[in-house]
């Protein structure tokens, strides 16, 4: 019976999975952020690309 009672009074448990639901919280927080962040980098280097486009200037990086 006093294991019993040790086990119901131990709290480590508790924490670890608290500890877990707050980085799983946390991560799902980061990944919308990306998400959206990721939409607008990618329009930013599009426009960047075809600004550079315009102006006659082309990648490659030949080092010519």
């Amino acid at each position: 019976m006093t294991t019993f009672k040790r086990f119901l009074a131990d709290e480590s448990g508790a924490t670890a999975i608290e500890y877990g639901l707050i980085a799983a919280l946390v991560s799902v927080a980061v990944l919308a952020i990306l998400g959206t962040l990721g939409g607008q980098l990618q329009e930013t280097f599009q426009n960047i690309s075809d600004e550079l486009t315009a102006a006659g200037i082309t990648g490659g990086g030949g080092g010519e």
